[in-house]
């Protein structure tokens, strides 16, 4: 008799472990072992059941022997399953156990575990196994083996594609056997069997999910809070989701690949990037409650940071937001989410301030009583227009909000009429739309400040529709500088179609020339020296200016 190959099943209690070795027996290539630690664990820990002298007496209860005779001992089949409860995985078990054969984790979401766990005895941190299961991945992923990862959910909601999948990770083939078995017990079932195992008893198939959940005990609350996220970390790896609001599409690529693992500040801590997000009370959500700013990193310096903030803080105490963070404060979350994350250059800053989580869903700030929540979303992110070759401009027949309505000088995220705007100029695969006041004036486009030049003179709007940009303030300064004519004024549309050049000005994209407007070529379409002369000036001032950032030292 030869040794088999020994498949490790690695679950949390009641997350369909029995159901799934179960279907693995019926394979005519496996036997099946249940639980095979289960005596190591009840006499290392002392943990009472209310079977455990039966287990005791029944079952080896030596680790060493139990993974050298038991788990890794002769058989008559190809392979063996062993099913096991990830927390009966005991300190100082032979390292064989790991090393060894092929493993796959079980998960199930606490929600559906916790309701129906004290049937038995009464659920812990501990006893739920979840924090060891997050172990069990980690060791063998440094292991060079990550294990598959399947949910229980998924096996119920479509058990042949899911046992096809695993069977495809396991290489092992899929056997049509696996979907059904006759009711009643199998030999193999562990002496615990007649306190758990009455549904699978009762059972021959994978059942299908119930249509609603049980009510949650509340008892249990604490519980979910501290085991959801490390069902959660684990849940992040099942190969096939398929869950009621799950995407059907596949993961998008990223602009940017290396933003794929940045880390960003969201309340006061820093979380990886699928972990930073905010409660579903925060006003951002409930009503796009919030203020923000955008800034660059130029080699270690912070353009602008200063005029940033003082705008940040305008469009707050405007919204008359309350307990507001304190500059200084805001200005270390900033240097420490850009040293964490090693982005001293090259890179764009998100900066955004709520009015913070309510107490209930509601519109009223009275609900907000827990303080603002800072958002600093640092990216690694070039400029975003082509600044070489210029751009395209479509207008948008979604007119600027009027002071009247929302002024535009507070820069809050309630962005729509923004929105609305773009969505035009992305049906027309234009980079922006140029929004108009409600005169038919141009005033900004969706995303930048806008200017001209005519006969040597530089024009932009008067800053009544749109913002008042600090980009656009800079380069103002700049034409000066330069020893341009400057003014301000409003301007038609038809006088930017016939201008002898236009650009936009942004922290995200900085001086982009613009090319065409509404079918329109500006000039004989080519980036216009007035503009390279600015965008040379600009580029100077952001290698000589800025706020250094703490402990950066140039290559």
């Amino acid at each position: 008799m030869a040794e088999p190959e020994v498949i490790h099943s690695w679950s949390a209690p009641r997350s369909l472990s029995t159901s799934l070795m179960y279907s693995f027996a019926q394979r005519d290539d496996t036997e099946v072992v249940d639980e095979p630690l289960y005596a190591a664990f009840l006499k290392a820990t002392g943990v009472d059941r209310p079977y455990r002298d039966d287990v005791l007496s029944k079952m080896e209860c030596n680790g060493d022997k139990v993974v050298n005779d038991v788990i890794y001992g002769s058989g008559s089949k190809k392979y063996r399953y062993c099913k096991h409860i990830s927390k009966q995985r005991l300190f100082g078990l032979p390292s064989e156990l790991m090393r060894k054969g092929k493993h796959f984790i079980l998960i199930r979401n606490p929600l559906n575990i916790l309701p129906s766990f004290e049937k038995v005895h009464p659920p812990s941190f501990l006893e739920l196994g979840l924090g060891e299961l997050v172990s069990i991945y980690s060791d063998l992923c440094q292991m060079g083996t990550p294990p598959a990862v399947i949910d229980a959910d998924e096996l119920q909601r479509d058990p042949e594609t899911t046992l096809r999948g695993l069977c495809d990770d396991l290489e092992i083939p899929f056997q049509a056997s696996m979907l059904k078995w006759k009711a009643g017990p199998i030999p193999e079932d562990g002496v615990w069997a007649p306190w758990w195992y009455k549904s699978v008893h009762e059972s021959t198939g994978f059942s299908s999910p119930k249509k609603y959940p049980r009510t949650f005990p509340l008892s249990h609350y604490n519980l979910l809070e501290q085991s959801l996220p490390l069902y959660n970390i684990l849940r992040s790896h099942v190969k096939h989701t398929s869950s009621l609001l799950s995407s059907p599409l596949p993961p998008p690529s990223l602009p940017v690949p290396e933003n794929a693992k940045l880390l960003a500040w969201v309340g006061d801590e820093i979380l990886p990037r699928e972990m930073a997000k905010v409660s579903v009370f925060d006003s951002v959500v409930q009503g796009g409650d919030s203020v923000w700013e955008g800034l660059r990193i130029y080699k270690g310096k912070i353009f602008k940071l200063e005029e940033h903030l003082d705008r940040l803080f305008d469009s707050a105490k405007a919204l008359a937001f309350d307990n507001v963070p304190a500059r200084e404060e805001i200005k270390e979350a900033i240097f420490r989410t850009l040293i964490t994350n090693g982005m001293f250059d090259n890179t764009h800053i998100r900066l955004s301030l709520t009015r913070g989580k309510k107490v209930t869903s509601g519109m009223s700030p009275a609900f907000n009583r827990y303080g603002c929540t800072l958002i600093v979303l640092a990216e690694w992110k070039p400029p975003v227009y082509d600044n070489d070759g210029g751009i395209v401009l479509v207008t948008a027949t979604t007119r600027r909000n009027s002071p009247n309505n929302l002024d535009s000088k507070i820069h809050h995220n309630n962005l729509l009429n923004n929105i609305l705007a773009k969505i035009e100029s992305n049906n027309t695969n234009a980079a922006d739309a140029i929004m108009l006041d409600k005169d038919g004036y141009v005033s900004e486009t969706n995303a930048t400040n806008i200017f001209m030049v005519k006969k040597g003179c530089v024009l932009t709007p008067h800053a009544d529709y749109c913002l008042p940009g600090i980009t656009r303030a800079t380069v103002m300064e700049l034409v000066v500088k330069e020893n341009f004519i400057l003014e301000e004024r409003r301007i038609s549309l038809s006088e930017f179609h016939t201008a002898d050049e236009v650009w936009t000005t942004g922290t995200m994209g900085e001086l982009s020339p613009v090319v065409k407007i509404d079918g329109r070529v500006i000039s004989d379409g080519k980036v216009g020296p007035v503009t390279r002369t600015l965008q040379n000036a600009y580029k100077k001032l952001t290698e000589d200016s800025g706020v250094p950032i703490p402990t950066y030292q140039e290559p």
